[in-house]
């Protein structure tokens, strides 16, 4: 059985927000919406495999377009559930922060609302996975080679910039201190870095499909969202008022984003 555009994007927005009220609610019972990053990594895989199962286009587009989606995020959402849900899982600080600024209000509520903002977001960065699943072309483009050439070296980059973190992080004598290691001591973010160029790899895989250029939006929103909304901003805030001075000698030195050279000191 497949189903036309429409039908597939009511069945993800169905489907997506079901995952992610269900989510909010282990959020509310456990106290610790930080599951909500594991559900946005992980919320991507659901959608692919919809799209692939359940698309018209030309099968192994739908497959491969689909194993790139849902190897990316299972390998981002275990690496989240291992940060939220380890040894010693508390709350992250931005989440813990969100419960401060709402105090007074009814915060579950807030979090209900936030959590269906996710679901919207895995949705509306979805229509790359569902542009490729609908094209009935019976062969590959080289844009589509390209996008999945692109999409390897962004994984594998996101991949090393999380391992070089969490090795880091794993170290008690580093507690308190800034992850200046590998590829973090030419860039604050890295792993936010290749996690956009993934987008990139999509948008450009997408292209080759019918009205693919229109997912140009997918990249620049993830910058956005990046730049100005959950990414950077919260993370750079949080890392101020837990490392003071060294985080600002951090950020006058190294750059925001893609990996650079460093100031001088």
């Amino acid at each position: 059985m497949s189903l036309g555009i429409w039908a597939l994007l009511a069945l993800g927005a169905v489907v997506m927000a079901g995952v992610f009220l269900a989510v909010w609610a282990i959020a509310v019972r456990i106290r610790n919406a930080g599951i909500v990053d594991i559900a946005w990594a992980g919320g991507f895989s659901v959608i692919a495999v919809l799209y692939a199962a359940l698309g018209p286009g030309w099968a192994p587009r739908r497959a491969l377009i689909g194993l790139m989606t849902v190897a990316w995020s299972l390998r981002l959402a275990g690496y989240l559930y291992r940060r939220v849900m380890g040894e010693h899982p508390k709350e992250d600080g931005r989440y813990v922060e969100l419960r401060r600024r709402w105090a007074g209000t009814n915060v579950d509520l807030r979090f209900l609302v936030f959590f269906q903002v996710q679901a919207l977001l895995d949705l509306a960065l979805s229509t790359p996975m569902l542009l490729a699943s609908i094209n009935p072309t019976p062969r590959f483009h080289p844009l589509e080679w390209t996008g999945a050439g692109l999409w390897l070296a962004a994984v594998a980059g996101e991949s090393l910039a999380d391992r070089q973190l969490a090795r880091f992080r794993a170290d008690s004598a580093n507690k308190g201190r800034v992850c200046q290691a590998g590829l973090w001591r030419y860039s604050r973010h890295p792993n936010y870095f290749f996690e956009w160029l993934v987008w990139c790899a999509y948008f450009v895989f997408a292209a080759a499909s019918p009205w693919g250029w229109l997912t140009a939006y997918c990249p620049l929103l993830m910058l956005y969202f990046l730049f100005r909304v959950t990414g950077i901003p919260a993370t750079e805030e949080q890392a101020l008022r837990t490392k003071g001075d060294a985080y600002r000698e951090y950020q006058r030195t190294t750059s925001a984003f893609v990996p650079w050279f460093r100031r001088p000191g």
